[in-house]
């Protein structure tokens, strides 16, 4: 991938803002910390925060690109067609930081878009600290404090919000519940970084719960009404969350419009991972805040429906945090119980969110 260098910034910049520029400053955003907070193991792309003197006033913006590499990033129009999506996905969506531009790299820096070896994305800085904080807190002081009950509800609610708008599309909602398995980034993209020897779990088992998504994703089909507006990646590390309740997000992936399930999906089966991680088994606090989530999901939206579409979500967004590479440091048999409840949840005709102590037990 082509390197730039602060001189290179600063043109890029100064062509864009047609203003003078200088940087003040650059940090990378998002490295893995110490403790608890180096638990996810594995990213698209370190994002750099660069403070800048536009014309005599302050700003910072996020620069971003992808890594070559797996899950469907390998060529560089992949990772293209990723970011130019996300420059107007990014700016359609409720509370996401803003996209400010989409340009190329070539060996002489930035520019726009003749030439490009490579792209990037700038988008607007917004203060926060990541969801995960509030949960590896929860993890180690093992209590839920108020506050953090109303920050369920109100992510639940914020999902209603988003998910109230519709989208008549049938061909588009059975091309996501298609890329929902086979999808580079999404559950066969997972199942192929598993390491084939891990202890945790066989290619053999690997394939059944392909193959049974597969079947999942027949009977999803009747379900092409559904098709909303979504976020597409809506885990604590794309929720920025400030004083109170006032958040913002992060980095919407895959598509506009999609099914509910998947934001459903990938907040609460964080609820589940960090419970384990706390306990090894799912109990409060953090049993308290799924069902505080969807409490307060159901009631806002009078969606039951979403319990009948979520098995195969669960068993994708399942498969993420049990993936080693993914999430490289954590207990062996934890990621056997996680793996247990995936291939449980996909014998069930609906997800009963209120009753999970079947799902983790051997024999369900």
């Amino acid at each position: 991938m082509p390197t730039i260098d602060r001189k290179q910034l600063e043109r890029y910049f100064t062509a864009r803002y047609n203003a003078p520029v200088e940087i003040l400053d650059i940090q990378p955003l998002g490295e893995a910390k110490p403790g608890p907070g180096a638990l996810k193991g594995y990213g698209y792309g370190t994002p750099l925060r660069i403070d800048l003197a536009v014309d005599g006033r302050r700003e910072s913006v996020v620069l971003s690109t992808v890594n070559p590499g797996g899950f469907g990033h390998q060529r560089m129009s992949d990772r293209a067609a990723l970011l130019l999506w996300q420059y107007r996905g990014f700016n359609s969506l409720p509370r996401h930081v803003k996209a400010l531009d989409v340009g190329g790299l070539t060996r002489e820096g930035p520019t726009s878009l003749s030439r490009v070896e490579e792209l990037f994305l700038v988008t607007e800085f917004v203060e926060g600290t990541e969801y995960a904080e509030d949960l590896n807190r929860i993890q180690q002081d093992g209590t839920a404090e108020a506050l953090d009950l109303e920050r369920t509800e109100v992510l639940a609610r914020y999902l209603v919000e988003i998910h109230t708008e519709k989208r008549d599309d049938p061909g588009m909602y059975k091309r996501r519940t298609r890329e929902m398995v086979g999808h580079n980034e999404c559950l066969m993209g997972l199942t192929d970084s598993y390491p084939a020897d891990h202890p945790a779990v066989s290619p053999d088992t690997l394939l059944e719960i392909e193959k049974r998504c597969v079947e999942w994703r027949w009977r999803l089909k009747k379900f092409t009404h559904r098709l909303s507006r979504v976020h597409g990646d809506f885990h604590p590390f794309n929720i920025l969350f400030r004083e109170g309740r006032d958040f913002s997000v992060l980095d919407r992936s895959r598509g506009s419009y999609g099914e509910p399930a998947d934001d459903l999906a990938a907040l609460c089966v964080n609820y589940l991972f960090w419970g384990l991680l706390q306990k090894h088994v799912f109990a409060p606090p953090f049993q308290t805040l799924w069902d505080t989530f969807f409490h307060a999901y159901i009631e806002a939206s009078g969606d039951e429906e979403v319990l009948s579409i979520l098995p195969p979500y669960l068993t994708w967004r399942i498969l993420v945090v049990a993936s080693p590479v993914w999430y490289p440091h954590y207990e062996l048999s934890i990621r056997k119980t996680l793996l247990r409840f995936a291939r449980n949840v996909l014998d069930r005709t609906a997800l009963d969110p209120f009753d999970m102590a079947p799902l983790l037990e051997e024999d369900s």
